[in-house]
């Protein structure tokens, strides 16, 4: 059970936190244990963990702020391994350089630090910038399934969607101007085909021999009648 100096200690802390937070940081006590607290790190604009959100607990010990607390992260991140203990010169791992004077929000800002860093300790992981950009599109989805974040953090619960809204929105955009397009498209293909189709038809030979006689003038005709009659009347006109 935790003394209560740490109780008080941890109280105004949380106050001073609400009043003056630390930047990218969001944390609060679980409503049924002061010693567990819960936050959210917002990776930082410019690093590989910009757009990311992650969730991890620190659990403060009841002779706090005596000895330093341990603190973890859920949040599959590419920088700390999750549910594990995290070596930092204010975590438990190094009660020997614990300060009593540090607060929460050192802490926090401590560890926000330390995690946009490339500093090998006990419980980090290495890997590339491609990793950590892809796990950090994907941790606020990760976060919203976890019952005890979407208690403790509703404003990131909204967040996330309005983000599958917006992305909802624009691929029934995207699927109507496709839709557009198919359609304009659609006329032309026609008007391509018949062409096409002209273009092959083959016209008989008697047909345009047919053709080629009806264009024959009328008037020719009439003056080869007129010869002909007059070559054979010239016989007759001799007697």
């Amino acid at each position: 059970m935790a003394e209560k100096a740490c109780v008080k200690r941890l109280q105004k802390e949380y106050r001073s936190l609400c009043k003056e937070p630390v930047s990218n940081v969001v944390a609060r006590p679980h409503p049924n244990n002061i010693l567990e607290w819960h936050y959210v790190l917002e990776g930082s604009q410019g690093t590989a963990f910009a757009g990311g959100y992650y969730y991890g607990h620190i659990k403060f010990p009841p002779e706090y702020p005596f000895k330093p607390p341990g603190i973890s992260m859920t949040t599959p991140n590419g920088r700390f391994l999750t549910k594990t203990k995290i070596c930092l010169s204010m975590s438990d791992f190094h009660p020997e350089s614990w300060n009593p004077m540090w607060s929460s929000s050192s802490i926090l800002t401590g560890l926000l630090s330390f995690m946009m860093d490339n500093s090998p300790t006990t419980g980090s992981v290495s890997t590339s910038d491609e990793d950590k950009q892809r796990l950090a599109k994907a941790s606020l989805a990760f976060n919203c399934k976890i019952p005890t974040f979407r208690k403790l953090f509703p404003e990131y619960v909204e967040k996330y969607e309005e983000q599958l809204a917006a992305e909802q929105s624009a691929d029934e955009v995207a699927a109507a101007q496709e839709s557009t397009k198919d359609e304009n498209a659609g006329p032309t293909l026609k008007k391509r085909g018949n062409k096409e189709e002209l273009k092959n038809v083959q016209v008989p030979k008697d047909l345009n021999n047919q053709q080629r006689r009806r264009s024959t003038p009328t008037w020719l005709l009439l003056l080869l009648v007129f010869v002909f009659a007059a070559v054979m009347a010239l016989p007759l006109l001799q007697l």
